[in-house]
């Protein structure tokens, strides 16, 4: 779960603002943990359940791609007003409303018979999706703020923790035959649970502005920046594959049955998560512009073992390679962006994320037309060449220590 532009809209706003707190900051850390967390295993729920939908509703990959189209689609109409709504009312209040909403629009997708009807639960669901996401990312800024260390990679741990934790509920549901409508009340209401727990333990910001500074839907980016959205893009594309196509890859490239495709996100959840925890210390060891070069290479060579080697074991190493490359790569972008000298940090953030947002928006639905003209396997192809750019464009920039 990456920030958008809004966030730093809200961020750049309200991240120096003192907060008011009856929790201690470990307490604090460990509810926010807790919506990142589940927001991930809702996610997971939706994306474990794609191969299913695609089999009940005998959509191609075409199709399926259009269909796909409408998640994002949803997370754009909100982000004309999401911002001015998170400011006005405060994260906690945010939070306490749509985290809900986010696990009930969950449970209307299992309703769905038709494509259409999938496309407008999908549009629903990202609505939801988008307000909590703008809250809670907002609310993790300033828990990082009060508990007084940079803990936000582990936030964003949380959530692909939660990912993880979701496939593998969403694997051992498919494995006992139950109904996806009951699957998803399932997640819903232990997310409800969660808000019950932990609504308390948020932190509460002092009144906001009364009137928002007005900022530009979309500023130019130039020099540096331009090319550091261009790896944010490659790198969000990416993850939005894997979190779309992944289970679909191995139940009709791999030839998994469908009660276990899963395997495939849930290894690429794996080492996504595994390497946001390990993030501080991977920087430390190679620095920032080492790591993104090794980065880069990582995905291409774990894309290609799996399109070229599409067997179960190679599948799932190239997977987890893939898991493991893009972990660190959009907080590293953003953090140097952020420490560009000619560009304050909101704006020069704002700029990179507004290109990389897009990833999301086109990333999924073209391996669906691509995979309708060729095939599936061949257009995972694309992801490999995102990486090998991803590298190269590292290697030519001097500006990154």
């Amino acid at each position: 779960m990456e920030e958008s532009t809004q966030e730093q809209e809200i961020i750049s706003k309200q991240e120096d603002k003192p907060v008011i707190a009856q929790s201690s900051p470990k307490q604090v850390r460990l509810a926010i943990s807790a919506f990142y967390f589940m927001q991930g295993v809702c996610f997971a729920s939706w994306a474990s359940r794609i191969p299913t939908f695609k089999a009940l509703m005998g959509l191609n990959d075409a199709e399926l791609g259009s269909i796909l189209f409408a998640l994002p689609a949803g997370q754009i109409i909100t982000m004309f007003f999401s911002a001015k709504l998170t400011t006005h009312f405060g994260s906690k209040k945010m939070l306490m409303a749509t985290a809900p909403l986010y696990a009930i629009a969950l449970t209307f997708l299992a309703l769905a018979t038709t494509g259409w009807q999938l496309a407008a639960f999908l549009v629903l669901f990202g609505i939801t999706g988008n307000l909590c996401n703008i809250a809670l990312n907002t609310q993790g800024v300033a828990g990082e703020n009060y508990y007084g260390k940079p803990i936000m990679s582990s936030f964003h741990g949380a959530w692909s923790m939660g990912n993880l934790t979701g496939a593998l509920i969403a694997l051992g549901l498919v494995n006992l035959k139950l109904g996806m409508y009951t699957h998803f009340w399932i997640i819903a209401l232990i997310s409800l649970t969660n808000v019950t727990l932990n609504w308390k333990k948020l932190l509460n910001y002092n009144k906001p502005d009364a009137v928002m500074e007005k900022t530009r839907f979309f500023t130019m980016p130039q020099g540096i920046l331009v090319l550091l959205g261009v790896i944010a893009f490659c790198s969000m594309a990416t993850e939005g594959t894997m979190f779309d196509w992944s289970a679909i890859y191995f139940e009709d490239v791999v030839k998994l049955p469908h009660n276990r495709a899963i395997i495939g996100y849930a290894s690429f959840m794996f080492m996504m998560a595994s390497g946001r925890f390990l993030g501080v210390y991977l920087i430390g060891k190679f620095g920032r512009k080492n790591l993104l070069q090794i980065s880069g290479a990582i995905i291409s060579i774990g894309m290609a073992l799996a399109v070229i080697f599409p067997n179960l074991i190679v599948a799932i190493f190239g997977f987890m390679l893939i898991g493991l490359g893009v972990s660190s790569i959009v907080p590293m972008v953003y953090s140097i962006a952020g420490n560009n000298k000619k560009v304050p940090a909101g704006k020069a953030i704002t700029m990179v994320s507004s290109i990389g947002y897009f990833a999301f928006l086109f990333g999924p639905p073209l391996i669906g037309y691509v995979s309708q003209l060729s095939s599936l396997r061949y257009s995972f192809g694309i992801i490999s060449v995102f990486g090998l750019l991803i590298t190269f464009l590292i290697t030519k920039m001097k500006e990154i220590n």
